[in-house]
C-alpha cells in the first residue's frame, strides 16, 4: 500500500476501528460495517485496530488479547475484506514483527520524538502514521518525519494531529497546525477522536467529550485535512479502552454524510 491509494479520490481517507482488538468477532463486525459504509461512498479506508495498548492509567486495565492472537485478527480484516490496516507499535523490537500483519505503522503520540523507533519503522517498508505528540508544536513534527524519510521513507510518511496537552485533564487542538504540517508535504490526518480525551482523572480511567466529535470533525475537513482517524465501537460504554472519547458505530454513517458535504464545498 502507498499514500497515494489514500489520496487518490478527491474525497479525505477514514482511519477507523476500535481502540484495541478485543475479539475476533467484533473487530470483523465493525470492519463489515464500515467498509460497507465507505464503499457507497467512495471514501478510502483503513481498518484501524491496536494489538495491544501499552500505555494505559492504571496496572489493571486491559491491553490487549495477546501480540500475536491480535496480530491475526488484523491479519484476517485484512484478508478478508481486502483493505489495509494499521496498528501502534511501541518499540522498534516490535516494527519488523508487525509490518508482517499490517500496511502501516503507527507511532503514537507519546514516543514520536523516538529515533529508534521511528527509523525501525520506515526499514520495514511500510507506510509510517506519526501522530503528534501532545507536547510538541506543529513545526517540531518535520524533524520526526525526517527520520523517516532519512532511512528509507519517502512517499510514506502520514502526520496525526491528536490535541495539545492543556493544563493537567484536557486537551485543545490548534487548527492552525493542520496548514503548517501540510507545508511539509505530507499526508495530515485529524485524530478527532482522541483529540476530545480529558486524560489523568482521579479515578484512573481517561474521561472523553464524545459530543463534540461532530464538531471537531467539520472544523478538520473546513480547514482541509487528508484523512480522519475515529475510534468507533458497537458500544462504546463496554469498550475495554477509550470508551469515553469513541464513536457509536451506528452514528458514523450520518457522520460521513455530513462531512463529505462539507468536504465537497470547500473543494
Amino acid at each position: 500500500m502507498t499514500i497515494s491509494d489514500l489520496t487518490a479520490t478527491d474525497n479525505f481517507f477514514l482511519l477507523a476501528g476500535p481502540c484495541v482488538i478485543e475479539n475476533e468477532d467484533m473487530a470483523m463486525r465493525i470492519a463489515e460495517k464500515v467498509v460497507s459504509i465507505t464503499s457507497d461512498r467512495n471514501i478510502p479506508y483503513v481498518f484501524k485496530g491496536s494489538y495491544r495498548k501499552a500505555n494505559r492509567s492504571r496496572l489493571d486495565s486491559f491491553t490487549g488479547i495477546g501480540d500475536e492472537n491480535a496480530l491475526r485478527v488484523l491479519r484476517k480484516v485484512r484478508e478478508t475484506f481486502n483493505i489495509p490496516v494499521v496498528t501502534d507499535i511501541h518499540s522498534a523490537e516490535e516494527a519488523e514483527m508487525a509490518a508482517e500483519y499490517v500496511d502501516i505503522l503507527q507511532i503514537p503520540a507519546f514516543l514520536c520524538r523516538q529515533t529508534d523507533l521511528l527509523m525501525a519503522a520506515a526499514k520495514t517498508g511500510r507506510v509510517v502514521n506519526i501522530k503528534k505528540g501532545q507536547f510538541l508544536s506543529p513545526g517540531a513534527m518535520k524533524f520526526a518525519a525526517e527520520k523517516v524519510v532519512a532511512e528509507g521513507g519517502e512517499g510514506r510518511v502520514m502526520l496525526t494531529e491528536r490535541g495539545t496537552t492543556f493544563g493537567y485533564q484536557d486537551l485543545v487542538v490548534d487548527f492552525r497546525g493542520i496548514p503548517q504540517m501540510k507545508a511539509f508535504g505530507y499526508p495530515v490526518v485529524m485524530d478527532i477522536t482522541h483529540s476530545l480525551q480529558q486524560p489523568n482523572q482521579t479515578a484512573g480511567v481517561t474521561g472523553g467529550m464524545p459530543e463534540l466529535i461532530e464538531t471537531m470533525a467539520k472544523a478538520a475537513i473546513a480547514v482541509g485535512v487528508d484523512g480522519l482517524f475515529i475510534e468507533t465501537h458497537e458500544d462504546p460504554s463496554v469498550a475495554k479502552s477509550d470508551g469515553a472519547n469513541m464513536l457509536k458505530l451506528d452514528l458514523l454513517e450520518g457522520l460521513l454524510d455530513k462531512m463529505l458535504r462539507i468536504r465537497a464545498a470547500v473543494r
